[in-house]
């Protein structure tokens, strides 16, 4: 199993000495196994949060755990524009971060304006306000998945807090912290992909250390956010018969066989009439006309016979 480190010529001598969760190297937090499952679940619910930002659906794979001193993260990613966003995890004494390129923001910004996704080259060398505002509306969405995925594991109230394009700007971290890296390889084309990087202080987990090295028994099925949406959109297209019945006469067969042309007969109803939606009585209504045309104005909605036994 490799370490995120990549290329492998580029890491330095420090980088070397990183642990891949997993692997021989044991490390003080555990194996993790619940935060390695996180970053699955995370990556799928990533392809949904990212798609109306690129205007296509990504594809997201989360890469195995791994462990370096600050210093030696940084030393190892390209020395080109990113931003790091605080993100806090109360009630636990201190703060993860999320980590995107540059490129990949000012991508979704020029998308966002209508182009076609042009990236500068080479790329500036600080954002915009319009790039630190698309940076804002990311690291919400992208929390607010946190969120929803740690929930499975422990209660922890998420809140998004400064972002920083200089790491040097961080003051909650030391170059010397060990962190536990959580990175998500996203593929934009055929020829082009990015990395999105979510960094939790080894300090910060170690109080939920056990939770975290749980084996992970079983999982709520949430599905795919993004298939998900693409279902509820495909059944809100769905059209279904709607109709009323305003009167239901009841003759005998003798007269019904006898029935001809210019025959009468008499009908009357009540003061408001059921709305059938595919043969079940959704609603009640009273009939008159609206834009010169009849129409039945809803006056209730039917309760279902489930709500009925509640």
């Amino acid at each position: 199993m490799e370490t995120i480190i990549s290329p492998p010529e580029e890491a330095s001598a420090a980088a070397r000495n990183a642990h891949v969760l997993g692997g021989a190297t044991r490390n003080s937090l555990g194996d993790l196994h619940a935060l390695r499952h996180l970053g699955g679940h995370l990556a799928r619910s990533m392809r949904g949060a990212f798609e109306p930002l690129l205007r296509r659906q990504p594809r997201v794979t989360a890469e195995p755990l791994s462990i370096l001193r600050f210093d030696d993260y940084l030393d190892a990613r390209p020395d080109t524009l990113s931003s790091i966003t605080l993100v806090g995890m109360a009630p636990l004494n201190g703060q993860a971060m999320i980590v995107l390129d540059g490129a990949l923001i000012l991508e979704m910004v020029d998308l966002f304006f209508g182009g076609t996704g042009v990236v500068p080259d080479p790329l500036p060398t600080e954002f915009t306000p319009t790039a630190d505002a698309m940076i804002a509306r990311t690291t919400a969405v992208l929390t607010e998945r946190l969120a929803r995925a740690w929930g499975e594991l422990a209660e922890i109230d998420f809140r998004v807090g400064k972002t920083e394009a200089n790491p040097a700007m961080l003051s909650h971290i030391d170059a010397d912290d060990r962190i536990v890296i959580t990175r998500f390889h996203m593929a934009l084309s055929e020829t082009r992909s990015s990395v999105i990087d979510i960094l939790y202080p080894v300090a910060m987990l170690k109080p939920i250390a056990p939770i975290l090295s749980a084996k992970v028994q079983s999982t709520r099925s949430g599905g795919d956010p993004a298939w998900m949406g693409s279902l509820t959109r495909a059944v809100m297209n769905v059209k279904l018969p709607v109709r009323s019945v305003l009167a239901e006469p009841i003759i005998p067969l003798s007269r019904l066989m006898n029935l001809k042309a210019g025959d009468i007969i008499p009908i009357s109803f009540g003061p408001e009439v059921p709305l059938l939606v595919a043969d079940n009585r959704f609603a009640r209504g009273a009939v008159g006309a609206a834009n010169g045309r009849a129409a039945i104005r809803v006056n209730c909605i039917e309760k279902s016979e489930d709500e009925d036994k509640k």
